[in-house]
């Protein structure tokens, strides 16, 4: 059975893809108008690049193969980031603020979800050169301005801090096998597992690392947050930072989840999520990851945001498209080859007929061009 794919692999239909390319065409224009300007990274790299600093915890999800004219290990890339830091910190070596972004397949080892793909669309926006506040907010502004362009508006923005768990985690001792472990089990709040993983460490960094899955919700949570987690200046900044970014971006729906941290390896400031009404997990990530360019010769302040394009375009609303309009097979015909080209021109489909070809039936039209006391005219398919 040749025409099966690989499980968690999928052909995308012209209905589909054609929802996919309006969004990818309307979400970097939106990018465009902000400033940022789009790369291209390739699709295979050698391991070391792709999973050097910021990339080691895309090691499990990322294939690799021998390249056959050097004999060293490539890989084929799970996420575009560490591409792009490689950009800015390598290959352009501006100095100031650089805005970047992207749109492209990645390939991961395993689904995300059961429900998932391992061929996600990765579309996103990254900042360099700015360490303050204000791009993290423009960061958190445009991935709600880019859900909000895709039909499907943030009802909440979550937002954390990872250096709060990591001063803890560095205060009570943990080592880092232990460490990765009980960032992972607060990443799904397995309360269970947290006990049995923290079971043993001094207090009070025990108690807060249990106390983190229990604060989310509203700005009330950084004041229970001052007063629940250990006097450690390094979790005073996370939430002076947390609070900062909740009292700039006042017209969002920002909301608080301390333990909601993705990045071990990656991120290590300030983390968001935005999650939409009806569907559980959230459909775009982002956070700072400061200092991602150091193993390419140039550390940078650096901020963005991603989401997977085909799983947008799975949950967006329908949007009514203009069909296509079939024409004759003109032949030498030039009065109906120039009004098929004014139509195109006009940014209309047109589907010639071949010859022999007759009938609209499965092709994408619902009007056609027919000739009318010497001119060309559309009018409509009777479907009936």
């Amino acid at each position: 059975m040749n025409w099966l794919l690989p499980e968690y692999l999928a052909d995308a239909l012209p209905a589909e893809a054609a929802k996919i390319e309006r969004l990818r065409r309307q979400t970097l224009d939106l990018f465009r108008c902000h400033g940022y300007e789009l790369v291209m990274p390739p699709l295979l790299e050698y391991l070391e690049s792709l999973l050097t600093g910021s990339g080691q915890d895309l090691r499990l999800k990322t294939f690799k193969l021998v390249d056959q004219l050097s004999g060293r290990t490539m890989g084929v890339r799970a996420d575009i980031t560490p591409q792009v830091a490689r950009i800015d910190a390598h290959l352009l070596n501006r100095q100031g603020v650089v805005r970047l972004c992207y749109c492209d397949s990645v390939l991961h080892t395993l689904p995300a979800a059961t429900a998932g793909t391992r061929e996600p669309i990765q579309i996103g926006a990254e900042i360099y050169g700015h360490a303050g506040v204000e791009a993290d907010l423009e960061i958190i502004r445009l991935m709600a301005a880019a859900l909000e362009g895709a039909g499907l508006s943030a009802a909440r923005l979550d937002l954390s801090h990872v250096g709060i768990f990591r001063a803890i985690a560095q205060a009570a001792g943990l080592p880092a096998a232990a460490d990765e472990e009980v960032f992972a089990l607060l990443q799904v709040k397995d309360i269970p597992g947290l006990q049995a993983a923290c079971a043993g460490l001094p207090e009070p960094y025990r108690s807060a690392l249990l106390r983190l899955p229990d604060l989310y919700g509203d700005a009330s949570v950084l004041a229970k947050a001052r007063q629940q987690l250990p006097d450690l200046p390094a979790v005073h900044a996370g939430l002076d930072l947390l609070s900062a970014l909740a009292a700039k971006a006042g017209d969002l729906p920002i909301g608080f989840d301390l333990s909601d941290l993705r990045g071990y390896h990656y991120h290590n400031g300030v983390v968001f999520a935005a999650y939409s009404p009806g569907y559980a997990t959230a459909l775009a990530l982002g956070g700072r990851y400061d200092g991602a360019g150091e193993a390419f010769g140039r550390a940078r302040p650096a901020t963005g945001f991603s989401m997977d394009l085909r799983e947008v375009a799975r949950l967006a609303p329908a949007t009514q498209v203009s069909k296509a309009i079939l024409a004759p097979y003109g032949g030498e015909d030039a009065q109906l080859a120039a009004a098929i080209a004014r139509l195109r021109a006009e940014g209309e489909a047109v589907v010639e007929l071949l010859p022999g070809q007759a009938g609209s039936e499965g092709l994408p039209c619902d009007r056609r061009l027919v000739q009318q006391d010497g001119k060309w005219i559309i009018a409509a398919i009777n479907k009936d």
